[in-house]
């Protein structure tokens, strides 16, 4: 198996789209399959649209509509017993029962086999803590 571990800082983005990265560690491998983990509980990897105007309303609101979903449906508000950070917290360690900490894609001749708008993310909710680490790993097969 070979693996490498990134640094991303989700400040600015709460989609952060790890694409290019895990097509660029997948080059150098032949066929098998790459794996994208986020070990921490407040965020998750998720395969979604991409590129094609869903990740944003539109260019001048900056609002992305899959973030606005999750918060809908784990609002930021006091109805969790998680007692420390900021308000709401508690819905950060929900997220991972809606979005996996991982995903696996399959690789062929050192591409992952994603559709054409298929993009691989990292979502990440919590404000407190904006520097995740994901693991990339690659098993041949």
């Amino acid at each position: 198996m070979y693996t490498d571990v990134l640094d991303v800082d989700t400040t600015r983005r709460r989609i952060v789209d790890l694409t290019d990265t895990a097509r660029g560690f997948c080059a150098s491998h032949g066929d098998g399959l790459c794996n994208v983990f986020v070990p921490h509980a407040t965020a998750g990897v998720a395969i979604i649209e991409t590129g094609a105007g869903s990740d944003h309303d539109s260019p001048a609101s900056g609002r992305c509509p899959q973030i606005d979903t999750l918060e809908r449906l784990l609002p930021r508000d006091d109805r969790y017993r998680h007692a420390h950070g900021s308000p709401g917290r508690g819905a950060d360690h929900v997220l991972p029962a809606l979005v996996a900490p991982s995903v696996t894609v399959p690789v062929s001749g050192g591409e992952p086999l994603l559709g054409t708008w298929q993009s691989v993310v990292l979502a990440d909710l919590n404000r407190d803590n904006p520097r995740r680490s994901v693991r990339l790993s690659f098993v041949e097969g």
